[in-house]
């Protein structure tokens, strides 16, 4: 489900135009189940290319708004942030559409791709789905993609992911950020949930975000924002919290997993639910760290937490996603 779409010729008139017009971008904003679509128009000697895909039970919904995005022109790039279900999921479907598509993934993750290691991947340790998708050239940290006709530097931002990468344009200050910022929120560090540090490389992406100082920021999820400096100071703040309290951390995690593993089914039983988290070798592994011994208890607490806070409802044994205004 699409939750915004915003356009170059958007007038908003609470906050300055985003350059987005003269970079020749489209932005779609989607859901928390799928990752926004960056959709850059054909240029000179730089193809037709949408930014990150969103999550597979969406994927006919991102086909449609990139074909609309496009117009008549075939979609000739596919370029991943990172490799997360989120952001990659749609690749096949657009992969079937335009057969042509060259798809380009974070260096470091071209050898899984090629392979299809759903460990290494990270798919199988969180049960979500992801369906195969092929790849044909990494993204290097320091070089240069051209996008809409323009530069973009291409950057490492491990933390969230490890293979992740930023894209910036440096003459608008630009930059596609992926989920290594986002507005309000930080996200889950998954290196810290296998026993990696995660936390160091996190504040190392914030610090090197603040020193290329940029105007707009377009997160992954969410809307595109200018005020960069409260983004960063709330993710510190979190991040200080996290490192203080590892514990916190976990706890985080869990609870976003398992709205996500909620998003991503049709309306679930309570039960099939819980023996599905029971069965994800993350939660298992997170159970662990906490010292939970109880898989199956920890689990019925963490819907149950849910259900108290009013994000999840419950009608009858059926769970679905709080409708919240």
């Amino acid at each position: 489900m699409v939750v915004g779409w915003l356009r170059p010729s958007d007038d908003n008139p609470s906050m300055p135009m985003p350059p987005f017009a003269a970079l020749g971008l489209t932005l779609i904003e989607r859901d928390w189940l799928s990752a926004n679509q960056i959709v850059f128009a054909a240029a000179p000697d730089s193809p037709a290319t949408v930014v990150d895909t969103g999550y597979v039970t969406h994927a006919d919904t991102t086909l449609a708004l990139v074909r609309h995005a496009l117009g008549a022109a075939p979609l000739v790039r596919i370029v991943n942030t990172h490799l997360h279900a989120d952001h990659c999921g749609g690749n096949q479907r657009l992969q079937q559409a335009w057969p042509d598509v060259q798809t380009c993934v974070p260096q470091a993750s071209l050898a899984a791709v090629r392979t299809w290691d759903t460990w290494a991947l990270g798919y199988a340790r969180v049960h979500q789905h992801c369906p195969p998708f092929t790849a044909d050239h990494g993204l290097a940290p320091g070089a240069t993609l051209l996008l809409g006709g323009h530069p973009w530097q291409i950057h490492a931002a491990p933390g969230h992911d490890p293979h992740a990468v930023l894209l910036w344009e440096p003459a608008s200050r630009t930059l596609i950020a992926g989920d290594a910022l986002w507005q309000a929120r930080l996200a889950i560090i998954f290196p810290e949930l296998d026993d990696a540090d995660g936390f160091a490389p996190t504040r190392a992406t914030l610090d090197l975000i603040e020193q290329l100082a940029p105007r707009w920021v377009i997160p992954g999820h969410g809307p595109a924002f200018a005020d960069v400096t409260s983004a960063l100071a709330a993710s510190r703040r979190r991040l200080d919290q996290f490192e203080a309290e590892p514990r916190r951390h976990d706890a985080h995690a869990a609870r976003a997993l398992l709205m996500f593993a909620l998003m991503a089914r049709t309306a679930p039983s309570r039960a099939a639910l819980q023996a599905d988290l029971q069965a994800t070798p993350v939660f298992q592994q997170m159970a662990r760290r906490l010292g939970q011994r109880d898989l199956a208890a920890w689990t019925d607490e963490l819907v149950q937490r849910l259900l108290h806070d009013g994000w999840v409802v419950q009608q009858g044994d059926t769970l679905r996603v709080a409708t919240r205004h």
